[in-house]
């Protein structure tokens, strides 16, 4: 079986939308790329358990004179994420109000994972700001590298985990059959 899905990165420029992007894509890191101008798209099959995904992914320019296009990006949308810079914390507060965008373009169920990038740098966004937010709207959170490579993997394991029309595997339990249990008014015929 094979699922469709439209994942749209956002975030503020220079936060590495686009080096997450390229580590997954391509397994590599540019320290020295082009900023996007406007909107890039790519996409990559992924298996996830028995069915394949096929992430359509639109890598979005973070740039204030690029905001304006991006909400039509957000409404075809299955998944967001929403990337800061783990060593700049007023782009966790833009990531905040992309997710608002989000919500404004999709409504609530919208799904959107909430990631702090550059990793490998010292950390500036407390943790337990990221869970403050995040874990009251059912945000996914992770942290990653573009530049070392840390936690992308996973990060793309999320997103196509949150596909819509991925089948969670879930375990089965089989209930024990009862022990026979004798009857007190049988008949002895």
């Amino acid at each position: 079986m094979t699922t469709k899905c439209k994942v749209v990165f956002l975030g503020a420029a220079g936060t590495g939308k686009t080096s997450l992007i390229n580590r997954f894509m391509l397994n590599s890191f540019d320290k020295d790329y082009s900023t996007t101008v406007g909107i890039d798209f790519l996409t990559k099959p992924i298996q996830v358990q028995d069915q394949t995904v096929n992430l359509q992914i639109w890598d979005t320019a973070g740039q204030e004179r690029f905001k304006s296009l991006v909400p039509s990006y957000i409404r075809g949308s299955d998944i967001a994420v929403l990337v800061y810079d783990v060593s700049d914390p007023r782009t966790f507060d833009e990531a905040i109000e992309w997710h608002k965008t989000v919500l404004s373009e999709r409504g609530n169920d919208a799904v959107c994972i909430l990631v702090g990038n550059k990793n490998d740098l010292e950390n500036q966004v407390k943790q337990e700001k990221v869970l403050e937010f995040a874990q009251p709207k059912s945000i996914a959170t992770a942290e990653t590298s573009a530049k070392t490579g840390q936690n992308v993997s996973h990060l793309f394991k999320l997103i196509s985990e949150a596909a819509p029309g991925i089948v969670k595997q879930k375990e089965i339990v089989i209930a024990q059959p009862e022990e026979n249990i004798e009857q007190e008014n049988k008949c002895n015929c």
